[in-house]
C-alpha cells in the first residue's frame, strides 16, 4: 500500500512540473530565493474551507483553530435550521520552519484524533527566479476512537487508522484570484467488506476570489474517482473576512466531518437534496518563538 501511495505522489509531482520544467530549476529555487520576491497571501488561511491550502503558519507561530459545523439547514425551524446541532474540531498548528508545518486535532464527529504535516517544496516567486506556482506535500492520519458495535471480530488499534497523502499545487494569478489543485490519496487500514478498496483517489479544486480589501470568496470541491456507496462529492462555498490580522471564515457545505477522510470520502449530504450545513472556522495565533532577526529587539 505504501508503494501505491508513493507512486501517486511521484506521478502527480511529475505531471504538475512537466509544463514548466524547461524554465524552472528546482535547486536554484532553494539557493536563490533570498534574491527573489516570494509570493504571499495565495489564500488567507491554512485551510481553504475543510482542506489544506498552500499556506503555512510562520516559523515559531502556534495557531489555535476551531472548526465548527452545524446540522442540516433542511431540518427547519424545529432544530432552528441546524443550529441546535453542532460538530466541532479543535486543533493546534505550529510552524517549525518557513517550509514545514505540523498540526494535531480532535473532532467530535466519530471522536476522531488527527495529525498532519505540510511541507513547502516550491514557492511561487518573481525576481532572479520566476516560478509561477507553489507546491506543497501534505500528509495526515486519522484515528477513529468511536466504540464499534459488538461483533465477532475485535478490531486492532491499527485497524482504526486511516491516512491521506496530498500534493497542493497552487498559483496566485493576481491580487484578486488564486487557484489550487489537490490530487489526493486516502488509505483505510480496514474497510467494511472484502469488495471495498483500501485506497481512494480524488482531485480537489479550490479558488479564492477577492471581493474587497478584507473580504474573499472561497470555493472547495473534491471529485472522487472511486467512492464509498451512498456518499457524495464534497462542495463548500465560503466567505473569508480578515479582521486585524486574523481570518474569520463563514461557509456552507454538504459535509459534516472536517478531517480528510470524513469530508472527502464520507460526505453523506447532497447539494441536490438540499442537505447543507452552515459552519465557520476561527483561529487565534500566538508567537511562541521569535524569528532570529527579531530576537535581539527590545520592545
Amino acid at each position: 500500500m505504501f508503494l501505491r501511495s508513493l507512486h501517486l505522489v511521484v506521478f502527480a509531482l511529475f505531471i504538475s512540473l512537466a509544463a514548466t520544467a524547461q524554465n524552472v530549476d528546482l535547486f536554484s529555487e532553494k539557493t536563490n530565493s533570498t534574491n527573489s520576491d516570494i509570493t504571499t497571501g495565495t489564500f488567507k488561511s491554512t485551510r481553504i474551507v475543510n482542506g489544506q491550502s498552500i499556506e503555512n503558519v510562520g516559523p515559531g507561530v502556534l495557531d489555535f483553530k476551531i472548526m465548527h459545523r452545524f446540522g442540516p439547514l433542511s431540518d427547519g425551524g424545529y432544530n432552528f435550521f441546524g443550529l441546535d446541532q453542532a460538530t466541532m474540531r479543535i486543533g493546534l498548528d505550529y510552524g517549525i520552519t518557513d517550509r514545514l508545518m505540523v498540526g494535531i486535532g480532535r473532532s467530535t464527529f466519530e471522536k476522531q484524533y488527527d495529525g498532519f504535516l505540510k511541507y513547502k517544496i516550491i514557492r511561487q516567486q518573481q525576481g532572479q527566479r520566476n516560478i509561477p506556482f507553489s507546491l506543497s506535500y501534505a500528509s495526515s492520519f486519522v484515528y477513529k476512537s468511536l466504540h464499534d458495535a459488538v461483533t465477532t471480530y475485535t478490531p486492532y488499534v491499527s485497524d482504526k487508522f486511516s491516512f491521506s497523502h496530498q500534493l497542493l499545487l497552487a498559483s496566485k494569478v493576481n491580487d484578486y484570484f488564486s487557484l489550487q489543485l489537490s490530487p489526493t490519496l486516502i488509505h483505510y487500514n480496514m474497510v467494511d467488506t472484502k469488495t471495498t478498496p483500501n485506497d481512494f483517489y480524488s482531485l480537489g479544486v479550490g479558488f479564492r476570489q477577492r471581493v474587497s480589501k478584507r473580504v474573499n470568496i472561497t470555493t472547495e470541491y473534491y471529485h472522487r474517482f472511486n467512492s464509498l456507496e451512498g456518499h457524495y462529492d464534497p462542495l463548500s462555498v465560503g466567505v473569508d473576512i480578515e479582521t486585524g490580522g486574523h481570518v474569520f471564515q463563514l461557509h456552507v457545505s454538504n459535509s459534516t466531518g472536517m478531517t480528510d477522510r470524513t469530508f472527502i470520502n464520507e460526505t453523506s449530504g447532497s447539494w441536490a437534496k438540499g442537505d447543507l450545513r452552515f459552519g465557520f472556522n476561527i483561529s487565534r495565533v500566538f508567537t511562541v518563538r521569535k524569528p532570529k532577526e527579531l530576537r535581539n529587539i527590545k520592545w
